[in-house]
């Protein structure tokens, strides 16, 4: 925990460079201003040119930050690829990455295979590649440094209608454990990783069909705040409550869902009228 501590003071200081994907909007907006208030360089990319350039600028306003703006196709390895070596050429090293660029849809099992084909482009793809193109040279660097990937609790949890969703966060998941192991095993190095687990909170995807933000909803700005408690803490697993959903009962569904295997029960028993109340009552026992 030391060492990550350590990572963290050391990576978000003046000077030290912050990539972030799906960095228009949302969560990576945020956090691409968290890490201008604090003086760090960027290299912001999306998919969305326009709501790009219209955020680099916004926050060079604001920060007066050095930004490097990049229309970006994650689900792309040359374009990432590419995302990397421009920012090396321009700023010399990466302190921090995070493959946050993500997308919704309606991935139903046996919906569009364009949908499914899509969402996994992105929100699995895009963070391999990111893996892949960005880690080995920030662990060759040396120094320490920090990769967040975005995942979701559809990633642990698997509620059914969104297949295609759940399939690919909790494929982030398993990368983020893997990479996390992987720097882990390698001697001398001094970069951690961390899977951010927001949840539900009030960004492009979410706010349809109201622009109000309901009242269960975080905003980004207390994801990335809680983001950065947590990582300073030295958690990997950066599981993020809201107004509605407390830790305690994320646990106790996350702990429900590992069950179903353990306790040989139907896939997905939460929602399987049959265990309606034996799950209440599992509840029940946690004061929940």
């Amino acid at each position: 925990m030391t060492q990550t501590i350590s990572a963290f003071v050391a990576v978000f200081q003046p000077g030290q460079v912050a990539v972030i994907t799906g960095a228009a909007g949302g969560i990576g907006r945020a956090t691409a201003a968290f890490c201008a208030a604090r003086g760090m360089k960027l290299v912001l990319a999306d998919f969305n040119e326009t709501a790009l350039l219209a955020t680099a600028d916004a926050i060079a306003a604001q920060h007066g930050a050095q930004i490097l703006a990049l229309p970006t196709d994650v689900g792309r390895r040359d374009a990432v690829e590419q995302l990397r070596d421009t920012a090396y050429d321009r700023f010399g090293q990466v302190d921090f990455l995070m493959n946050n660029a993500g997308r919704s849809g309606d991935g139903a099992l046996f919906g569009d295979p364009a949908v499914w084909e899509a969402i996994l482009d992105v929100n699995l793809w895009g963070v391999i590649h990111g893996v892949q193109a960005f880690a080995p040279r920030m662990m060759a660097d040396g120094k320490p440094a920090i990769i967040v990937n975005t995942g979701s609790k559809q990633g642990i949890t698997q509620p059914p209608g969104n297949t295609a969703y759940n399939l690919s966060k909790a494929g982030v998941k398993a990368v983020t454990e893997a990479l996390a192991h992987e720097l882990r095993s390698q001697p001398g190095c001094q970069v951690q990783a961390h899977l951010l687990v927001p949840g539900f909170t009030f960004t492009g995807m979410t706010r349809v069909p109201t622009d109000a933000k309901p009242a269960g909803a975080w905003t980004p700005d207390e994801v990335v705040a809680f983001m950065a408690e947590r990582m300073a803490a030295g958690d990997f697993y950066i599981i993020c409550p809201d107004n509605d959903v407390t830790r305690d009962l994320d646990n106790a569904r996350m702990l429900w869902t590992a069950m179903d295997v353990t306790e040989n029960r139907p896939p997905l028993s939460r929602w399987h009228p049959g265990y309606a109340e034996a799950f209440k009552a599992f509840l029940a026992e946690r004061g929940l």
